[in-house]
């Protein structure tokens, strides 16, 4: 049995040391006020007991309250209240030195936490750690100097989630939509080195990369390019090409036709763009931002959003292909054996000319469906629905990419162009709500719920408030790439970025998470349940009416936001336990994870078309951002099952992606589904071929919260993926 230590270190459960600490205390109090040594023995033996079969090794402040609580219910109030004080004047010496501690225990590889707090972060090397340790500094300044105890209270006690506290002292915001069009066309600068327009489109894809590194390196969430703004270049390679063909023609005094001059310039010119291609793959998942991680970056894939140009359609189509053809061939591992890569995410856009079989750009869709079925990725976003969904105030329906994984910006005119204007903008940040919480709360009186529900809402929107106050103020110079040199905007030296904190020019996000542990501890029934729907919803009309009310008060466009929760899925779990006991336990069937955003649990058997229908509303009340997903069995023999999939997100749902499975045994060379199997009470990741246990020497893609994790996960999030069901059924 595993206790966690106040630092982050998994170390045994020690008996001995409970009845030492009672002991202790005993010594503090009259001989009448004592408990005798059968009676401390019989507490220790008991939390022993408790704990012992639990999935959760529970922590140090879980068995001293248990200490406190059993000491209580044996009379000896007396020394209840010596334990308590001593406990509490510990707490105020170790708080001097808490922070020393973790770092030492990150810098040693001792950290259970920082293990698997991000699926993507190898904890390992020196960077991530060096990432780590400057984050438990700004945690640490962040809760004693810049954000009031109600909201660090909250965030510890999981009512609440500050996301990315480790990263609030600096002035930085969450996640962006680079306007790559613009640093291309108009010229940046990087590392105070000016970059003019390129003249070829490899050039371009090498400065799209340093953009990228640049911009992971100043912000802390993800972000978003178009393969438009690089093809614009695919034209340009052309006619360069061209003329170099023209002069060797002239100097070898061979004469071609102008059918063969084409042929061999469009040879060449697919050469380029198949490596400008593989050098935005490899530089991304090779680059190491200041996070100590590959940089978060998704690649956006839409055709009509080459307008009426019919070359640059056509230009864009041909780098669509190559991108998919790469990502389904993948990437080689340290062994030299093809995995799935965890970055670029790709998205690839539904339209009318890509979705009916025998329309113009079909054959795409088939490509994707495949790169789907071996690779996990690209996933769609449907142009109908989400035309629909995204009214701007000139009336018209818009289409543009998520910021990173999910967030979406609220759909924006520029004053002086009078046009949509997607690129350049950001998020200022999360800050989600538990509503589970809420729920256990209220002990299921209903308008006891809406009443702690405001508070709730109120103190996140306090919380957020400081995201925004942290930001504004914040000069230009802190991020040159971002706010001078066209990533987000092109602001003077010095200026402050306050302008670009109203109106909807960028974000800020209220998340929320367990909507159905919510529902169903309020009703008795999943969501999906058409009795208990309408309470779901009247629970998302509440929180989009909140965000409204402060959009409407302040010019700051707060947006509803269904959070990825991935280490926090654990946490808020723990939390819940701690806070509600049995209560919990029952609520999520003894698990230790929370249900992301509006999602259907996993464990609920649900078919692919029913899921994505269901979730298509709750979706459409999550402006601020939202992904859907149907959980698959390997595909890659059933295509035209992924692509009637493909035809239903289409027509029914703005943004969804299908979950398989990808993973390789650098043992055994086994390339099928590495399983989660049991070891003693903890979920470990097994071969089922040669029975590999060691997570250094394979390679699992799993599906986390929207991008693809590669690093391991925490065990609430691991046993949820354990849990999950298929929404496609197995072919015999």
């Amino acid at each position: 049995m595993k206790i966690i230590k106040r630092n982050g270190t998994e170390v045994e459960f020690d008996r001995d040391k409970i009845a030492n600490a009672i002991r202790k205390a005993n010594a503090s109090v009259s001989p009448v006020d004592q408990l005798p040594e059968y009676g401390i023995q019989k507490i220790a033996m008991s939390i022993e007991g408790k704990y012992a079969n639990s999935k959760t090794p529970p922590t140090v402040e879980n068995i001293q309250d248990e200490v406190i609580e059993q000491i209580t219910e044996a009379g000896a109030h007396k020394l209840a209240h010596s334990y308590t004080v001593y406990r509490y004047e510990h707490e105020l010496l170790r708080k001097a030195n808490s922070t020393d501690a973790r770092i030492l225990t990150i810098v040693g590889g001792d950290n259970a936490e920082a293990k698997v707090e991000n699926a993507n972060k190898n904890p390992t090397i020196i960077s991530t750690q060096r990432d780590y340790i400057a984050g438990e500094v700004s945690k640490d300044m962040s809760r004693r100097l810049l954000l009031p105890n109600e909201v660090t209270k909250a965030h510890d006690e999981g009512i609440i989630h500050f996301h990315d506290m480790d990263y609030f002292i600096c002035h930085s915001t969450n996640c962006n939509l680079v306007n790559l069009d613009d640093i291309l066309q108009n010229g940046t600068v990087i590392s105070g080195t000016k970059i003019e327009k390129p003249h070829r489109f490899s050039t371009a894809c090498n400065i799209a990369t340093q953009v990228v590194a640049q911009v992971s390196s100043n912000q802390y969430g993800g972000q978003s390019m178009s393969l438009t703004h690089l093809a614009k270049f695919v034209n340009v390679s052309r006619q360069a090409i061209r003329k170099e063909v023209l002069a060797e023609n002239e100097d070898t005094g061979i004469k071609m036709t102008e059918e063969q001059i084409n042929k061999v310039v469009e040879r060449r010119l697919r050469k380029e763009v198949r490596s400008g291609i593989q050098t935005i793959q490899y530089q991304v998942l090779t680059l190491l931002t200041t996070n100590g991680q590959a940089p978060f970056v998704t690649l956006w894939m839409y055709l009509n959003e080459a307008g009426e140009d019919k070359q640059l359609k056509a230009d864009l189509a041909m780098c669509i292909e190559e991108v998919l053809l790469q990502r389904i061939e993948g990437v080689k591992n340290e062994a030299g054996a093809w995995i799935t890569p965890s970055f670029p995410k790709l998205i690839y856009v539904l339209q009318e000319d890509n979705i009916t079989p025998g329309s113009k750009y079909y054959a795409l869709t088939e490509l994707a469906a495949k790169c789907t079925a071996k690779r996990l990725v690209p996933d769609y976003v449907s142009e109908k629905v989400m035309r629909g969904l995204k009214i701007d105030e000139n009336g018209n329906g818009n289409v543009y990419p998520p910021m990173g994984c999910r967030s979406f910006l609220t759909p924006y005119v520029d004053p002086e162009t009078k046009k949509p204007k997607y690129y350049g903008r950001f998020n200022q940040g999360v800050v989600t709500i538990n509503l589970p919480d809420v729920a256990l709360s209220s002990g299921g009186d209903e308008s006891v719920f809406w009443d702690i529900f405001e508070e709730r809402l109120e103190l996140c929107h306090r919380a957020l408030r400081c995201r925004h106050e942290r930001l504004k103020g914040t000069p230009s110079d802190v991020a040159p790439i971002v706010w001078q040199y066209g990533a987000c905007a092109r602001l003077e030296k010095g200026e402050p970025i306050d302008k670009l904190l109203y109106g909807n020019y960028s974000t800020i996000s209220l998340g929320y998470c367990g909507l159905y542990e919510c529902v169903k501890y309020m009703t008795g029934k999943s969501h999906t349940d058409e009795e208990a729907k309408p309470f779901a919803l009247a629970v998302m009309k509440k929180m989009n009416d909140k965000c409204a009310e402060w959009r409407a008060n302040e010019n700051i466009s707060y947006s509803l936001y269904g959070t990825p929760l991935e280490s926090t899925t654990y946490k808020f779990a723990k939390c819940l336990r701690a806070r509600f006991g049995d209560e919990w336990d029952k609520l999520a069937d003894g698990r230790d994870y929370v249900t992301n955003s509006y999602h259907v649990n996993v464990r609920e058997k649900i078919n692919a078309f029913q899921k994505l229908k269901f979730e298509a509303e709750f979706q459409s009340l999550s402006p601020g951002g939202a992904i859907s997903y149907v959980e698959v069995p390997n595909m890659q023999n059933n295509i035209q099952g992924v692509l009637s999939i493909m035809r239903f997100i289409y027509d029914n749902i703005q943004y969804a992606e299908l979950n398989t499975k990808s993973d390789y045994c650098q043992v055994c060379g086994y390339d099928g589904e590495i399983k989660i199997v049991d070891d003693g009470g903890k979920l470990v990741w097994e071969c089922p071929n040669c029975g590999n246990r060691d997570q250094r020497k394979m390679n699992v893609a799993r599906r986390t919260c929207g991008y693809i994790g590669t690093q391991f996960w925490n065990q609430g999030r691991t046993e949820e993926i354990k849990d999950r069901v298929l929404h496609v059924a197995v072919e015999s």
